[in-house]
């Protein structure tokens, strides 16, 4: 998992409550297992007419926004079902960072676990951010883990609070994978000093 520290990026503006899972990545792309590949249908249903034809009206598809690596969203960001494919699209796309009023448990908990820092900030203060992001590549926002700050364009540092081992994981790029490798040279001692009948994992 890559680490996260600073992130100066252009923001996306997406200011719709309730965004579920399923319009984050729809059931139909759920078939694979594989984290990659997944970012060309990330809001398909929005991004995308029937015929398959990018929608020009679509936040992502505007020409300003296609290398967005926040996103800025309305309420209760990734409610309904719980699909990891819903983090590993965001990702996979390029999103490292989403700022919204809130969240659905299971989503944030998985954001965390993909690389992707999800802040959650009072709805006046994400509206100030929704109005900064719909600039564009003119106002890009900073991300700053270490010191718990978004900063936006003006100047002005906002705080965000994050759970102290989340942000330790995120800080060195550890999944639960890279958790336990931490531990590789106690793992090691330990089996070897197991009998030689008993079976090796």
């Amino acid at each position: 998992m890559d680490k996260f520290t600073t992130l100066t990026a252009t923001a996306a503006p997406l200011n719709i409550k309730n965004v579920d899972t399923d319009k984050i990545i729809p059931a139909r792309f759920l078939k694979t297992i594989k984290r990659s590949g997944l970012g060309k249908s990330l809001f398909a249903d929005m991004r995308y007419d029937e015929q398959g034809a990018e929608n020009p009206a679509f936040v992502l598809n505007q020409p300003k926004y296609r290398a967005a690596h926040i996103l800025v969203a309305g309420d209760n960001f990734g409610c309904g079902s719980s699909r990891e494919h819903a983090p590993w699209a965001l990702l996979d796309f390029g999103i490292r960072c989403v700022i919204a009023p809130s969240f659905a448990d299971i989503f944030f908990n998985n954001c965390f676990k993909n690389g992707i820092l999800p802040i959650a900030l009072p709805e006046a203060v994400v509206a100030k951010l929704m109005d900064d992001a719909s600039l564009g590549t003119n106002a890009r926002l900073t991300i700053d883990l270490e010191r718990q700050l978004v900063v936006r364009p003006s100047g002005e540092e906002i705080a965000f609070t994050v759970d102290a081992f989340r942000k330790h994981c995120l800080l060195n790029g550890l999944d639960d994978i890279g958790l336990t490798l931490e531990h590789a040279p106690a793992i090691a001692a330990y089996e070897a000093k197991q009998p030689a009948w008993l079976p090796k994992i």
